[in-house]
């Protein structure tokens, strides 16, 4: 009961700015622990995200407008960590194909081109789909699915056998946690509960989950090529990665 508790803080105060109060241990089962109950900490991000795709719907205001208003409220939602590892992976990819370069540039927090870029190119294929979706009217469907779909990917990324790219950080704490048997746990249930998504037809929502974890896959591979592993910022991008490529197949 401790160890569940532990992680479902660990989560929820990693994954939301929800305030929770702080893990009294966190040590690789509490970490893997966490990391599976991501899904649950994104339906805090995908319930408001949601409902401001409903009340725009109400208010009247343009797919673009509740597409863009809905994003925010998930970055806000998050303290924005995930576009900032997107930001930060994408800079350190485009650094340098010296390891240590990279990371070095990584470590530092500012965003350069590469991160501009790719944040800037993020966000409007992110806003521009979920607006394709509300347009055709599924929109609060495609957001909660997509939000979730995005964060249950990092048990994909955080799999046995897959390493840290440092010593130290959230990279260390959470490489290669969580088992095979959990890992499909987590995507084939979240998959199974996409099937129910309202006004989708039954297969969409599990697509969306599975290229979701096509695109995240991509990305981690790449990562472990260049870094030799994952950070907290690689989880980051691909969290946005497996977000805007599930945004991409609900948009029609």
């Amino acid at each position: 009961m401790r160890l569940a508790v532990d992680a479902l803080r660990m989560t929820l105060g990693t994954l939301t700015a929800l305030p929770v109060p702080a893990p009294r241990v966190i040590d690789r089962r509490v970490a893997g622990g966490a990391m599976v109950l991501a899904p649950l900490a994104a339906v805090a991000l995908a319930v408001p995200a949601g409902l401001v795709v409903w009340a725009g719907g109400l208010l009247g205001l343009p797919a673009l407008a509740a597409a863009v208003l809905a994003v925010a409220t998930v970055a806000l939602g998050s303290r924005g960590l995930h576009l900032d590892g997107l930001a930060d992976t994408a800079d350190g990819l485009g650094a340098s194909y010296d390891r240590e370069r990279a990371l070095s540039v990584m470590r530092k927090g500012d965003v350069g081109p590469s991160g501009v870029a790719a944040l800037t190119l993020v966000l409007l294929v992110q806003c521009a789909a979920l607006a394709g979706a509300v347009g055709a009217g599924h929109g609060v469907a495609a957001v909660v699915v997509a939000v979730i779909a995005g964060r249950a990917v990092l048990v994909l990324c955080c799999a046995r056998g897959v390493p840290s790219a440092r010593p130290e950080g959230l990279g260390a704490t959470v490489a290669g946690a969580v088992p095979i048997p959990g890992v499909l746990l987590v995507l084939v249930t979240v998959g199974g509960l996409a099937t129910l998504a309202p006004g989708l037809p039954w297969w969409r929502g599990p697509l969306a989950v599975l290229l979701g974890c096509v695109a995240a896959a991509a990305l981690l591979m790449r990562c472990v090529t260049r870094l030799g592993g994952i950070t907290g910022d690689v989880l980051g991008g691909c969290v946005e990665a497996a977000t805007t490529a599930a945004l991409l197949t609900l948009a029609p």
